[in-house]
């Protein structure tokens, strides 16, 4: 893993991004004053959020303390090991601090737009390079484990308060690592069938290499990670009062969903015979994945059409294709 301890915080996230690979940056946000507030102890940022709380309603999950803190599929994949239950921030952390240390349900608040449930926060604690785009997102929970999953956009995650350790999963490893089902997965995204920690090496056997080419950081109060696009990433939380807030934001502001057009290729591609399977995939190859693919050098500028950069002119006519084609069938 890659970790740096900036002077310059925006060039370092800068230069994160540049790289195409997980980065720590410590110390990145070590000088917010939510950051500080933590280093004095659970009740004191816990004072702190609760004194910004709006009252707005967020979603978390919650599990019996037989889970291990780790949220997961039910035995027959229909279900979860966890329920859904709507609580505020404030609410949320008197039942983190109120949990006994040993056999406390597991208690996760994931995803919380700051700017509805603490509008104040962004303001005193302001991201250093992270585009004006992405939504700051407040995570609370005790000792958790985020099961192993993707994300399709660029996140920039500083922990606030307590220790997390990410173990990342380069994309090229996403078949070792046995995705779940796409369609009903734990909370959007899709899930690695796996635990770290507690493989069953029976059932998911290439695991082992998804293993050999993990990398793993653990990071304290004021640092922080960035994650590249679809990059695996396990989170385990060991505090007993755990901090975070993320941004997520996409690389291009015009483009599509990445995970939509690979839905809409398992449906348009997926069964045809193999022959016509080797043929589309060097269409993709020379329209998506090539060095030719934009611009497409062999014609005139004035002929680029949706072959060419995109732009929001060239974005309108491709989802105005894709509507019609989709409508037609």
């Amino acid at each position: 893993m890659i970790e740096v301890n900036p002077s310059d915080a925006v060039s370092a996230l800068a230069h994160a991004r540049a790289s195409g690979q997980p980065v720590v940056l410590r110390g990145h946000v070590a000088h917010w004053p939510a950051v500080e507030t933590a280093r004095r102890g659970d009740s004191e940022i816990a004072a702190y959020l609760t004194g910004m709380d709006s009252g707005a309603s967020s979603t978390r999950m919650r599990a019996p303390p037989g889970a291990g803190g780790h949220f997961f599929y039910g035995p027959d994949l229909r279900g979860h090991n966890f329920v859904r239950e709507p609580i505020t921030v404030s609410a949320m952390v008197a039942d983190l601090l109120a949990a006994p240390v040993d056999g406390a349900p597991a208690l996760y608040m994931g995803a919380a737009p700051l700017p509805v449930g603490l509008p104040e926060f962004s303001s005193a604690n302001p991201p250093p390079g992270v585009p004006e785009t992405a939504v700051p997102r407040l995570w609370l929970g005790n000792a958790v484990e985020v099961q192993t999953h993707f994300d399709a956009s660029e996140n920039l995650a500083c922990v606030v308060a307590g220790r997390r350790r990410f173990t990342l999963f380069p994309p090229d490893q996403t078949g070792n690592l046995y995705p779940g089902p796409l369609e009903h997965t734990l909370a959007g995204q899709p899930v690695s069938m796996v635990r770290p920690g507690a493989v069953d090496a029976q059932a998911y056997p290439r695991f082992v290499d998804a293993a050999a080419a993990a990398v793993s950081a653990e990071l304290e109060p004021g640092d922080a990670i960035y994650i590249p696009p679809l990059w695996w990433h396990h989170v385990r939380a060991s505090e007993r009062f755990n901090v975070l807030v993320n941004y997520w934001w996409d690389s291009h502001p015009l483009a599509g969903s990445g995970f939509e057009a690979l839905v809409h290729a398992m449906l348009a591609v997926r069964a045809l015979p193999e022959p016509t399977r080797a043929a589309w995939r060097a269409m993709f190859e020379h329209f998506v994945f090539g060095p030719d693919a934009v611009p497409p050098v062999h014609l005139p500028s004035h002929a680029h059409g949706i072959q060419g950069p995109l732009s929001a002119e060239t974005a309108r006519t491709l989802k105005a294709f894709l509507l019609g084609a989709l409508t037609r069938r």
